[in-house]
């Protein structure tokens, strides 16, 4: 078969057992009930217990989108993974999830790209079908819940832990798949959003503050601001380089950072909030993992039709960012 595109073949997503509501976190801040969810949009979140692992919570997810796609594990020839919060530091994580996933034959590797490795991820995949004929599996994760400074409500009210999976398997209709992608990255908001220790820069040492190994978040409005941007001006670009205009989007689906953040960024584009996929009341912002969620979401409620575009887009601490046209 002649390979001239990529499909999106199965879904999957997962999250912990734990379910955290607003009061919970409002209580340890000291904040007014329903301040959360004004700002953030966010009434749940969910948060690994003792005894999970980001692989194992990313295993989850991965098995349900191999069984939605009805594939066998050897036709899998490649796992990414994106993911912030690794279960170690070496060795990556991946080739732990596609063992324990059966993949035996999947070459496995991780991507650090934070909110925005999903749309990193998904534009390497698809290449990689087009070009050798052979269907990925990818992955995104997080377990954030473990890097919050509880102290730090910029952070505190957001993040949370799930995984998202799809299996993109080669096609020989076209134009199907990724019709256009634009991926950025601005280094001069590189410590806006930050882990500062664990690094080879700022490694563990005995005498480290605690809070050097916890996610920080410099400027709030700052990062708002930038996301806003960046997500419009890589999402005005991929639909240019598609020719179309944001009539012809059946279905949005953002990283779910933050309500307001990707309610603006709909509006700068002209597309019906209805067309929206909206999971980030439910489950939190779980950084590379929202979207991935978010289409698996979907397509339980409405599955997704063959000729549907989506236009898919995100912007996350480095900064890194992009969007991205995908036909179903």
């Amino acid at each position: 078969m002649r390979t001239r595109s990529s499909r999106m073949a199965g879904f999957g997503h997962a999250v912990p057992s734990r379910c955290v509501d607003n009061a919970e976190i409002e209580a340890s801040l000291g904040l007014e009930a329903g301040w959360i969810e004004r700002r953030t949009g966010i009434r749940t979140r969910y948060w690994a217990e003792e005894g999970d692992t980001l692989s194992g919570l990313a295993a989850k997810a991965g098995r349900m989108a191999l069984e939605d796609a009805k594939i066998n594990a050897d036709d899998i020839a490649l796992t990414l993974l994106a993911t912030s919060t690794p279960d170690h530091l070496l060795p990556p994580s991946a080739p732990l999830l596609a063992h324990r996933l059966g993949l035996a034959r999947s070459g496995a590797i991780d991507l650090a790209g934070a909110c925005s490795g999903f749309l990193y991820a998904l534009t390497l995949a698809d290449g990689f079908v087009r070009t050798h004929g052979h269907a990925v599996l990818i992955v995104a994760a997080n377990i954030l819940s473990r890097r919050i400074n509880p102290a730090e409500r910029a952070s505190a009210v957001l993040f949370a832990d799930a995984a998202g999976a799809v299996v993109l398997s080669p096609c020989r209709e076209a134009p199907r798949g990724l019709l256009s992608a634009d991926l950025v990255a601005d280094g001069s908001g590189y410590d806006l959003i930050q882990i500062a220790a664990g690094g080879s820069s700022q490694p563990f040492s005995a005498d480290m503050p605690a809070e050097n190994a916890l996610m920080t978040m410099r400027d709030g409005r700052e990062v708002f601001s930038r996301a806003v941007a960046l997500m419009t001006q890589t999402s005005q670009r991929v639909l240019q380089e598609a020719e179309m205009t944001a009539a012809d989007i059946a279905r949005f689906v953002p990283h779910q950072a933050n309500a307001r953040m990707f309610d603006a960024v709909c509006g700068n584009l002209g597309i019906d909030r209805q067309k929206t996929v909206r999971t980030v009341e439910t489950f939190g912002n779980s950084s590379a993992a929202t979207i991935p969620l978010s289409l698996s979401v979907a397509h339980a409620e409405r599955p997704f039709v063959e000729g549907e575009n989506l236009l898919l887009t995100a912007a996350g601490a480095g900064m890194t960012g992009g969007a991205a046209v995908y036909r179903v």
